[in-house]
């Protein structure tokens, strides 16, 4: 039985993201086994793995460093072995080179970027950019294969990931200017929109990463 591992670092929504995806895999038939974990020998073995995460960008790269060999097992995991990767919001920025939410934090390093203020173009806009947004998909990518045109997902965030690489920008919404909602290369994705909120958008697209196969 194939294994997915939700990382359990301190930061908020790991429950609610588990639970979507144990619905997923239920709805999809995949069987697939789903674990909340802070254990690297489980990170290690697993066949995919999510990180979640709200709140500060600094405060959850701390909380991840503190998990005794888990930032470890990341990289022999996702980065050495290819297995599949999924991070949500906070769990999608700090795949950036480094973080820039009240201070400068280095980040894992994994897609080139800064994680910066939001600053929208209408300074009407509030922030942070909160409820349901159109996503605008700028390139084909098999986890998002079911996203149709005009379709709306769930955000809460205060911060933007201003990517390096435009060809690992896989989809932005509109918000003041256009805002990363969704990166990705190889076996590593992530969006900055809450899947585990998104209703059946959101279950189809957890449901396509657990028959992703990089």
């Amino acid at each position: 039985m194939s294994r997915t591992v939700v990382i359990d670092y301190g930061s908020g929504n790991l429950r609610s993201a588990a639970k979507a995806i144990e619905r997923a895999a239920r709805d999809s038939g995949s069987g697939e086994e789903v674990r909340v974990t802070r254990d690297a020998a489980e990170v290690r073995s697993a066949d995919r793995i999510v990180l979640p995460g709200v709140g500060a960008f600094a405060d959850c790269r701390r909380g991840l460093a503190a998990v005794p060999g888990l930032e470890a097992a990341l990289r022999e995991s996702v980065i050495a072995k290819g297995r599949p990767f999924l991070g949500i919001c906070v769990g999608m920025q700090l795949m950036a080179t480094e973080g820039r939410e009240f201070e400068t934090v280095p980040g894992l390093d994994w897609i080139a970027g800064e994680v910066v203020p939001i600053r929208p173009g209408d300074p009407a806009l509030k922030i942070p950019h909160m409820g349901w947004n159109e996503l605008r998909l700028l390139a084909p990518h098999p986890v998002l294969a079911h996203v149709a045109p005009g379709t709306h997902a769930y955000f809460v965030h205060s911060y933007n990931f201003a990517v390096a690489d435009p060809k690992h920008v896989l989809a932005t919404v509109e918000y003041g200017g256009p805002l990363t909602a969704a990166v990705g290369r190889d076996n590593l994705l992530g969006v900055q929109f809450h899947p585990e909120k998104s209703q059946a958008m959101g279950l189809r697209l957890i449901a396509d990463f657990l028959a992703w196969r990089p």
